[in-house]
């Protein structure tokens, strides 16, 4: 469904990777009607558009203003612009009721046989689907815990000739919801895994987690939990200003906060965001640590795909609230699927799939 390109997009045909360095504009804008107001913060709307008392006016009153200096075309000007402002309020209004899900995370390994066998047989995942394409120089493979139309799962990509990639200070791991932490670890270990954080309760708290990398590196936060339907249950990355990345994960993504921690002691803010309970759906975590604006990359993670029943509205949103489209929803070539890609203000990047498509490409 999305693919991989070496030391580049993720998306075919292939896009920049160009890390995103502005940040959005930080306007909160009320957009008057009568006497409510509705506000947007974080979201650019180019400006703050104020609206007329009446649409009524009479083009004599107009000119009387100013000395009769104030034309018909001014008030015309003022009209469209509280069309615009009304069209824009629509537009992050249908975000909230989207229908969304998180569909995949994307990255990249050095030897796809070697993760398949570790995620199968230390982490209980289930093998998917692979996917070879030769004339690209490219292979993915499908994991997880349940099918794709209903669980969140992971794509690998493994490009041909290519065994390492660096995985930078930014990502920060993935999480496992697990029944017995302990004997997950005992077993991991038993298969030649390396556990950096043995078992116990997380600090300031009672929940039992552990932390294990997997061959390429990347770490995996196992967390003790009961039976849920969705044991691939998080992301963590890190951002550079907690309260823009929540405004725009709400307002773009249509996202809820479900809870942030702060730890002064350690020097960092949490905050975990998704389209549903925790305990029950997949969600980021985005990590703010006291003081570091900025982060290396590297080039091994890829990006989140999230369902969308409409990538065109999905841009949209997104322009509005100040991400960057790096591929303009549409059609990929080849296989009909509308997509759109976009970089959050922390240069994280996205993929948006239509819904429909996306049932169509499993078939």
């Amino acid at each position: 469904m999305v693919r991989i390109l070496p030391m580049a997009s993720s998306i075919r045909p292939s896009l920049s990777s160009l890390k995103f360095s502005g940040s959005s504009s930080r306007f909160s804008v009320s957009l008057l009607s009568h006497n409510s107001t509705r506000k947007f913060s974080y979201c650019h709307l180019g400006i703050a558009v104020p609206q007329l008392q009446s649409f009524g006016l009479k083009a004599s009153k107009l000119l009387r203003e100013k000395g009769g200096s104030l034309s018909i075309s001014a008030a015309a000007g003022n009209m469209s612009h509280a069309s615009t402002a009304a069209t824009q309020e629509n537009v992050l209004e249908w975000v909230k009721q989207d229908k969304r899900r998180m569909l995949h995370v994307v990255y990249r390994v050095g030897d796809l046989d070697r993760t398949i066998k570790f995620y199968t047989e230390c982490l209980g995942m289930k093998l998917l689907r692979k996917r070879d394409i030769p004339e690209e120089r490219y292979t993915n493979a499908f994991l997880g815990y349940g099918p794709e139309d209903s669980h969140f799962v992971i794509e690998l990509t493994y490009n041909y000739g290519v065994d390492k990639y660096d995985i930078g200070s930014a990502f920060g791991h993935f999480g496992i919801a697990v029944e017995d932490v302990s004997k997950t670890v005992e077993l991991i270990k038993a298969k030649g895994g390396k556990v950096t954080r043995e078992p116990g309760a997380v600090k300031g708290g009672k929940t039992v987690i552990a932390f294990i990398e997997d061959p390429d590196g990347y770490k995996f936060e196992l967390i003790e939990r009961g039976p849920t339907p969705e044991p691939l249950c998080q992301v963590m990355l890190r951002v550079g200003d907690l309260e823009r990345a929540i405004n725009f994960y709400e307002n773009a993504y249509g996202m809820k906060l479900l809870r942030t921690r702060d730890s002064p002691e350690y020097k960092y803010t949490i905050a975990m965001l998704g389209y549903g309970p925790e305990d029950t759906n997949a969600v980021m975590e985005l990590t703010y640590n006291y003081g570091v604006t900025e982060y290396d990359k590297g080039n091994a993670y890829a990006q989140i795909a999230i369902g969308t029943d409409d990538v065109y509205k999905t841009a949209e949103a997104i322009k509005l609230c100040g991400g960057k489209i790096t591929r303009e929803p549409g059609p990929l070539p080849g296989i009909s699927t509308k997509i759109t890609a976009c970089l959050d203000p922390d240069g994280w990047k996205t993929v948006f799939v239509d819904n429909v498509d996306f049932l169509k490409e499993l078939e």
